[in-house]
């Protein structure tokens, strides 16, 4: 296929009457239109205002979808286990993967293309199939929760590492490597250190894997940590051997001096999240404390009770802008350091080395945009353009690894179905 356009290729480079042209799963031209259409004459054409590679949600939960504005105007720990928890201790499994549908159908009607994606404690099984079904790319991981969890929800915690095992062996890999595994426990609060120190077992055991929990997002949680296992949390996960390449720990908002460095020097993951902080007032991610020192910082949308949504355009506007007002400079975070965590970033936390950028021999993870609107009228800056006027409803095609997975309605499923059952499950729930 020929897409062509004003190319975002990456952060760095545009291309004013630019091409991208995918064959199978990957990009094999990034270049001038004018030769695209000599050197790729029978290619199937296909034109946009923009296109750009797709967005990537390094922290999401596709199966709270069902749970859209239960939780306003409460702090973490209350939102959690007096809102969401009971919410995912009552789905059953169709509840699970008509959650995990509607999750990933916003994701790719919006441009995300890739997640990394943590679930429930529950029928894990519903989410994987959802994500192959819809197509999107994603590591996905069952949630471990083995103390001061909710009934429904708490469980022993050799099932639960089994359980995982069994997930790695099944979906690992698998829908041709779309979908890759994490382990991930929902926080230290409600995991037991052998729970933790299983998972580091766990993910040395089977390479590739990927460890997804989240980290000192609430000083509330932080203290619970400290009083239970006098470790500051950072400390506490990395004592238990929850930091290194292949851990990614969503939000890390109140961190020390000493861990900014640890995570620096292990080379963890660090997931921005700035919508969710914001409205759950849980405050700001020293992310430009993390930039220099060469940690990498990717976007996530979190979940939807806490967003509420996951559009990945607004997370790269509000990331920005909050950046901005918290350390009173305009030129923080400006729009290339923006697009790169919420693309490049986005694919090393996940493990994909492929993705992210337009680029000969990456995968064909494409997204176009149309410009058509008074609000994105006229586009002086095509990357400014995307960071602070773009929404995701501007997106009007979406391709993961080749496969066009939307193009102005959902391609693979049946959106307005998936839409119907959603609003009946979520009126039981």
């Amino acid at each position: 296929m020929l897409l062509s356009g004003t190319v975002v290729r990456d952060a760095e480079t545009v291309l004013r009457d630019g091409a991208v042209v995918t064959s199978g799963e990957e990009i094999v031209y990034v270049g001038g239109k004018a030769e695209a259409l000599d050197r790729y004459p029978d290619h199937e054409r296909r034109e946009f205002d923009i296109v750009a590679p797709g967005l990537v949600g390094a922290h999401v939960h596709s199966v709270q979808s069902l749970g859209r504005g239960i939780a306003d105007d409460t702090e973490l720990l209350d939102w959690l286990f007096e809102h969401v928890l009971p919410m995912e201790a009552n789905m059953d499994a169709e509840a699970m993967e008509v959650a995990a549908k509607l999750g990933y159908l916003e994701c790719i009607e919006s441009g995300t293309t890739t997640v990394i994606d943590h679930l429930s404690v529950n029928h894990a099984d519903a989410a994987f199939e959802a994500a192959g079904a819809v197509g999107i790319r994603g590591v996905l991981g069952k949630v471990l929760m083995d103390k001061d969890s909710p009934t429904g929800l708490l469980e022993e915690t050799d099932e639960g590492l089994a359980e995982s095992e069994r997930l790695i062996r099944e979906y690992h890999g698998s829908f041709d490597d779309r979908i890759r595994y994490a382990l991930t426990p929902r926080f230290a609060v409600t995991c037991s250190e052998a729970c933790l120190r299983g998972v580091r077992e766990l993910a040395d055991e089977y390479k590739g894997v990927r460890i997804h929990t989240h980290a000192s997002e609430n000083r509330d949680e932080i203290e619970t940590v400290r009083e239970e296992t006098g470790r500051s949390n950072i400390k506490w996960l990395h004592e238990v051997g929850l930091t290194g390449g292949d851990v990614v720990l969503a939000h890390c908002v109140w961190t020390t001096e000493e861990e900014r460095d640890l995570l620096a020097e292990t080379g963890t993951h660090v997931v921005h999240c700035p919508s969710s902080n914001m409205k759950l007032a849980s405050g700001i991610a020293p992310v430009r404390e993390y930039l220099d020192r060469g940690v990498n910082v990717a976007l996530g949308n979190d979940g939807p009770p806490c967003n509420n949504t996951l559009d990945p355009f607004t997370e790269m506007r509000h990331g920005s802008l909050l950046a901005k007002v918290d350390r009173l400079d305009p030129t923080e975070l400006p729009t290339e350091t923006i697009l790169e965590m919420a693309t490049t970033n986005g694919a090393r936390a996940a493990g994909f080395e492929n993705v992210g950028r337009l680029k000969p021999g990456w995968k064909a993870d494409v997204i176009g945009l149309t410009t058509d609107k008074s609000r994105t009228t006229p586009v002086n800056d095509v990357r400014s353009h995307l960071v602070f006027a773009a929404h995701g409803d501007d997106v009007v095609f979406t391709m993961v690894q080749g496969n066009v997975v939307y193009d102005g309605e959902p391609t693979t499923v049946d959106g307005s179905a998936i839409k119907t059952r959603a609003r009946e499950i979520a009126d039981k729930l």
